[in-house]
């Protein structure tokens, strides 16, 4: 599915193939400040690690199976997982993504079962969260957390020996069809990991596609981009920054975690506050989220490979059933 190589471009290159350079040193365009504001449809990829991309990647081949294609919104916002997904779903059949998605998963050491809420592989994800939770805790509103987990990150970052962002642009470059910015509007989200400040990412924000990615999911150690540093967008709002689509007429949001978020409630920032302020505004908003029976897929199991499969299966499933319910609202 890759046609482009990964080393295709170095590790901290800051160019994009269809837009400017972006010299060292120089900070990346947020392209916050000339969203467009308006158009009919808009299509928001949420957060939820490996797991949650395979899940999107299902949900979007079922609705297009089923006669719904919405892999050509006026707008896509992309974070994290979705941030890959979004990329992908621009540059490839949505079936062939599937297919690869329920691929047969690397063989796993014998005794540890191939699917299930509990797994060893599981643990790293426990003591990030556990982190978070720790952060989240101190912090006293959405940008106080962003700026704590900045310098949480940073720490971590000098401690390190520096090769982490280099290894990370050649995982992500593999994931997705080439590494040109696709036509469509799509947004990519990230927080500046110096200054807490959320960051939008397009194709004319002087960053190479591969680097907006990269950056949209490192939810633990920083992505570099020439001398600025990134973290996850889901440190944006939330896992799904659907507030980027006000304005536009149909809104469709596909959830990986549920809508679910750590941070308290009076911040603001969870995925039903912003559906509701997207409603006030005139948008029509559907949300689509894992089943109850899948939802063992995602939170400490996310960044599990060998559930991508039934991670795939069950979104596929729900896009299919939720094709003929959308028809009108997306056409």
């Amino acid at each position: 599915m890759n046609s482009t190589p990964p080393d295709r471009f170095p590790a901290t290159s800051t160019a994009s193939p269809d837009g400017p350079m972006t010299g060292r040193g120089q900070r990346p365009v947020d392209a916050t400040g000339r969203l467009p504001g308006a158009g009919r449809r808009a299509l928001v990829l949420g957060g939820g690690g490996s797991t949650g991309n395979a899940w999107l990647v299902g949900v979007v081949a079922g609705l297009f199976e089923a006669g719904l294609n919405v892999t050509g919104p006026d707008l896509t916002v992309g974070t994290s997982a979705g941030s890959t997904a979004a990329v992908q779903l621009a540059g490839a059949d949505p079936v062939d993504l599937l297919a690869a998605a329920l691929a047969a998963p690397p063989p796993h050491r014998s005794g540890q079962p191939a699917a299930g809420p509990a797994r060893p592989s599981s643990r790293p994800v426990e003591d990030h969260l556990a982190r978070i939770t720790k952060i989240i805790a101190a912090a006293e509103d959405a940008a106080d957390l962003r700026r704590l987990m900045g310098a949480a990150a940073l720490e971590l970052d000098e401690a390190s020996d520096g090769s982490w962002s280099a290894r990370w642009r050649t995982t992500v470059a593999a994931r997705l069809p080439d590494g040109r910015w696709p036509r469509r509007l799509v947004l990519i989200t990230a927080v500046d990991a110096a200054t807490g400040e959320p960051v939008v990412f397009d194709r004319h924000s002087g960053v190479d596609l591969v680097d907006a990615v990269a950056a949209s999911c490192s939810s633990g150690l920083p992505y570099r981009i020439g001398d600025h540093r990134y973290l996850d967008g889901g440190y944006r709002a939330n896992a799904e920054n659907a507030d980027l689509a006000a304005g536009y007429g149909s809104v469709l949001v596909l959830s990986p975690f549920g809508g679910r978020s750590l941070t308290p409630a009076e911040w603001g920032t969870h995925l039903d506050r912003q559906v509701d302020e997207l409603r006030e505004g005139g948008s029509r908003v559907e949300t689509i989220c894992p089943e109850p029976d899948s939802e063992y897929l995602f939170g400490t199991n996310a960044m599990n490979p060998s559930l991508r499969p039934a991670a795939a299966g069950a979104g596929h499933r729900q896009g299919l059933a939720a094709a003929g319910r959308l028809a009108e609202f997306w056409n």
